[in-house]
C-alpha cells in the first residue's frame, strides 16, 4: 500500500466524515514545482456534500489543507476530480413560441 502523508490522511478523514459513501473516497498525492497537489475522487452522489452550497464546503476544506501544509512547510492544493457522468446534461436549445408577443411593437 502506498505511504499516506499527514495532509492526505487529513483530507480523507474530513471527506469520509461528511459523505454518504465513505468507502468510495480516494485521494492521490502529487508533488511538483508548485507544491503538493491532492486529487480527491468521490462518488458522484456525494459531490454536493463535498462542494457545498456555493462551494463553501470545498473552500473550507482547502483552507484547512493550507493550514496543514503550512505546518509542514508545503503548499497544498486540492483538486476535486469530477466523476464520470457527473456533469449535468447541457441544456438543449428549445424553440420557444414568441408569436404572442411578436406584435407588441416594443
Amino acid at each position: 500500500m502506498a505511504e499516506k502523508y499527514q495532509d492526505q490522511e487529513f483530507l480523507e478523514f474530513v471527506v469520509k466524515s461528511i459523505v454518504g459513501n465513505p468507502e468510495d473516497v480516494k485521494s492521490e498525492r502529487l508533488i511538483d514545482e508548485r507544491g503538493v497537489l491532492l486529487s480527491l475522487h468521490i462518488s458522484p452522489a456525494d459531490m454536493g456534500f463535498v462542494i457545498g452550497r456555493q462551494g463553501q464546503t470545498a473552500r473550507a476544506i482547502r483552507t484547512l489543507l493550507k493550514i496543514v501544509g503550512t505546518k509542514n512547510n508545503a503548499r497544498v492544493n486540492l483538486k476535486i476530480v469530477e466523476p464520470e457522468g457527473g456533469r449535468r446534461a447541457p441544456r438543449a436549445d428549445v424553440d420557444v413560441d414568441t408569436s404572442a408577443v411578436d406584435d407588441l411593437n416594443i
